[in-house]
């Protein structure tokens, strides 16, 4: 995970967090190449929308040779205060799960429950592969994600690779 000084990195994490100490030293990157693109989760729902856009144009304006996408295994940033308010919210919440079954392609299958709660590796796994997937993303970018374990009070790193396909 080494890059050269001249290189610069992405990174996309969770609006929650401060990892950035932590993300320099296990990366070795220089503070003045990082860069960083914050929101709820970290969470890419659509490869077309705001957070994608503003990948793209970091990339090229920035010459991004590497993306981290940066989370937890758990889903600290779904607030209790959310899952009481789907409860009054019935009504709209069955109308949201319809569309997302039957007329959404990339909700597929999914309630509006499961979206808001999804598992924060899932997520991640999600986020590198339609960035590594995105037809405006260059090959040569390398895409990873990095789940932050806290157990032991210890923070440790897993890498998540790209799903390549044929």
């Amino acid at each position: 995970m080494n890059l050269e000084q001249a290189q610069k990195a992405l990174f996309l994490t969770d609006i929650e967090c401060d990892w950035h100490s932590l993300l320099q030293e296990t990366t070795n990157i220089l503070p003045e190449n990082m860069l960083t693109i914050q929101c709820y989760g970290p969470v890419i729902s659509n490869p077309y929308g705001d957070i994608m856009r503003s990948i793209i144009i970091a990339i090229y304006q920035e010459k991004i040779e590497e993306i981290y996408v940066v989370g937890t295994e758990n889903n600290e940033a779904v607030s209790a205060d959310v899952l009481i308010e789907l409860d009054s919210m019935k009504d709209k919440i069955q109308t949201l799960d319809y569309l997302f079954q039957h007329s959404k392609p990339e909700f597929s299958g999914e309630t509006v429950h499961e979206w808001l709660n999804e598992n924060g590796r899932d997520r991640i796994e999600k986020c590198v592969n339609i960035i590594y997937h995105h037809p405006l993303v260059p090959s040569n970018v390398k895409v990873r994600g990095l789940i932050i374990d806290h157990e032991n009070g210890k923070p440790s790193i897993v890498e998540v690779s790209p799903q390549i396909t044929a």
